[in-house]
């Protein structure tokens, strides 16, 4: 294999794909990227058998072949080649030559024999998405994901797709995220796609609205950015029955600001993390929501303005579960729904029907 190209697309490459290395190093190969010289392309792929990425880029091919090189030293070492023409050739040492200016480095490669394939989703079951609308989803929902294992299909978001619509659930058992987004498709599918191959998803993509297809099978989701694909393993087992949990009537509505919102709940979280597990209390009234704090370095009350209708209500909850969802949300005001102290409270828009996110009171104390 002869190979070359400018360092600058080569470092993107890499870069890319390095992203499915292994973390958890089981099988010394998944440490290494996948290269392949074929035609005027150059394909560099890596995975960690959950989660695959490949990437193509236009290169100089003088000899066809493929070597598996130590993904993160070269990821690396790469990086500081971007304004170079760099030459990559394959010696019958198995060994990488790395040519640029009038210098050289070696690095030994592993048996490319022994690289597991890229998964193919060969499936007609897909639809397609902008690459704004599928970022936004995520960014509103992947934060409410859990973390522990007691559950693990509850460590990937649900994807509730029925006709031009696609609905994505995130929760953990204290609050849910619930996103809408318009999607061309005439197919009905859930699936659950793991937090972690959606942060990386998220990092492919930009604010366009340029369409990208999403490919699905029974235990694999692909995504097809064109010069760059991405496969995922999907999460096995029941989701949770989210439409069961979110009630349809409320007895207390009231309309905030977000940012006054969030920023009261802030300071008022500083207290609160002191010895009461974030814990602070709202009073709702009919102009005003008091939100209070205490612990044994003080207390704080901050008054934000709303408008309320309905009961008033004294309920308490986890700051860190509002201001979480707050800072995912761009809208200048939203609408927070409550019932009964014991009872979660939903944030919605305050018109249309794009997010819902509920949350679970906790007990008051004092």
């Amino acid at each position: 294999m002869i190979v070359s190209c400018h360092g600058i697309e080569l470092s993107d490459a890499f870069l890319s794909v390095s992203k499915a290395i292994s973390n958890k190093i089981t099988n010394p190969i998944l440490e290494g990227i996948k290269i392949v010289a074929e035609d005027d392309t150059l394909t560099l792929s890596a995975t960690d058998t959950e989660l695959s990425i490949k990437r193509k880029i236009k290169a100089n091919i003088k000899e066809e072949g493929e070597a598996v090189v130590p993904g993160k030293f070269i990821t690396e070492f790469i990086k500081k080649l971007t304004n170079e023409m760099i030459e990559l050739e394959l010696n019958d040492k198995n060994q990488l030559l790395i040519k640029y200016d009038d210098s050289q480095s070696i690095i030994q490669c592993y048996n490319a024999q022994e690289y597991p394939d890229f998964k193919q989703v060969e499936s007609s079951n897909f639809f397609g998405i902008t690459k704004k609308n599928l970022k936004t989803l995520i960014a509103k929902t992947i934060f409410s994901v859990a973390v522990d294992d007691s559950r693990p299909i509850l460590k990937g978001v649900l994807f509730d797709l029925a006709g031009n619509e696609l609905n994505a659930i995130a929760l953990d058992g204290y609050r849910l995220a619930k996103v809408k987004k318009p999607v061309s498709s005439n197919i009905t599918e859930s699936f659950v796609v793991p937090a972690k191959s959606l942060n990386e998803i998220s990092r492919l993509l930009d604010d366009s609205d340029e369409v990208i297809n999403v490919y699905i099978d029974k235990s694999t989701i692909m995504i097809d950015f064109g010069d760059t694909k991405l496969t995922s393993r999907l999460l096995e087992g029941d989701f949770v029955n989210y439409k069961q949990i979110i009630s349809a009537n409320y007895e207390t509505i009231c309309v905030i600001n977000k940012d006054q919102f969030a920023d009261a709940l802030e300071r008022a979280s500083l207290l609160s993390k002191v010895g009461q597990g974030n814990c602070v209390k709202f009073d709702v009234k009919e102009k005003n929501l008091c939100i209070t704090s205490n612990s044994e370095l003080g207390n704080i009350k901050e008054n934000v303005p709303v408008n309320t209708t309905g009961k008033e209500l004294l309920i308490a909850f986890n700051a860190r579960y509002f201001i979480e969802n707050l800072r995912a949300n761009t809208d200048e005001f939203v609408k927070i729904c409550f019932n009964a102290p014991a009872n979660p409270c939903v944030i919605v828009p305050v018109e249309g029907d794009e997010f819902l996110y509920l949350i679970l009171p906790v007990r008051m104390i004092g």
